[in-house]
C-alpha cells in the first residue's frame, strides 16, 4: 500500500525533471551563497544546470498527456513501432516524410512514409511520451511548435514538419 494517491503520483511522475531541476537549483544555491571558493563555483554551475534540467522538464511534461489509451509505443534504433488493439505499424526515422496532429475526435499523430499508409499514434497511447525524444532528431522541427499544436483545441490535421525536399502530400493548414 503506497501512502501517495495514484493521481498525485501521476502529476509528480509528469513533472519530474521540473522538481529535480528545483532541487538542484535549490542546492546549488546553498552553495553558492554558503561556501567559498570551488564550492562555490560549483554552485553556478549547478544553478545553470538546474535551470536547463527545468527549463527541458517544462517542455516534457506539456508533451505527456497520460497514458491509458489504445495500444502501445515502441522506439528502437530509430524505428517507431505502433502495437495498436485493431492497427499497428512502424515508420523509420530516416525515412519519415511528414508529421501531423490529427484532431479530429480521437487525437493522434499521423507519421508518413513513402510507399506505406500514414501510421496513426493515439497521444494516450503506452509509451507516446517517448515520442517527444524522437521528435526532436527530425530536422528543423521546433518542439514548442509540437507543444502548442497539441494544447491547440482546433479541430483538423495539421501539419507540424515536412522533410525537405519532397513535395507536399497535403496543403499547409496553417
Amino acid at each position: 500500500m503506497s501512502l501517495i494517491r495514484p493521481q498525485a503520483r501521476a502529476a509528480l511522475w509528469r513533472w519530474r525533471e521540473v522538481l529535480a531541476g528545483t532541487g538542484a537549483g535549490i542546492l546549488g544555491l546553498w552553495w553558492v551563497l554558503g561556501g567559498t571558493g570551488i564550492v562555490q563555483a560549483l554552485g553556478w554551475v549547478l544553478i545553470a544546470v538546474a535551470v536547463a534540467l527545468g527549463l527541458a522538464g517544462v517542455q516534457r511534461a506539456r508533451f505527456r498527456t497520460g497514458a491509458g489509451g489504445p495500444g502501445v509505443v515502441v522506439i528502437d534504433e530509430g524505428l517507431i513501432a505502433y502495437l495498436g488493439p485493431q492497427t499497428g505499424g512502424a515508420v523509420a526515422l530516416s525515412e519519415m516524410t511528414a508529421l501531423m496532429l490529427d484532431a479530429n475526435g480521437t487525437r493522434r499523430w499521423l507519421l508518413s512514409q513513402p510507399g506505406q499508409p500514414d501510421l496513426a499514434i493515439p497521444l494516450d497511447a503506452e509509451g507516446a511520451d517517448a515520442l517527444f525524444d524522437a521528435f526532436a532528431t527530425l530536422p528543423g522541427l521546433r518542439s514548442g511548435q509540437v507543444v502548442a499544436a497539441m494544447r491547440r483545441p482546433a479541430p483538423g490535421q495539421h501539419l507540424l514538419w515536412e522533410r525537405a525536399g519532397r513535395e507536399a502530400k497535403r496543403p499547409r493548414l496553417h
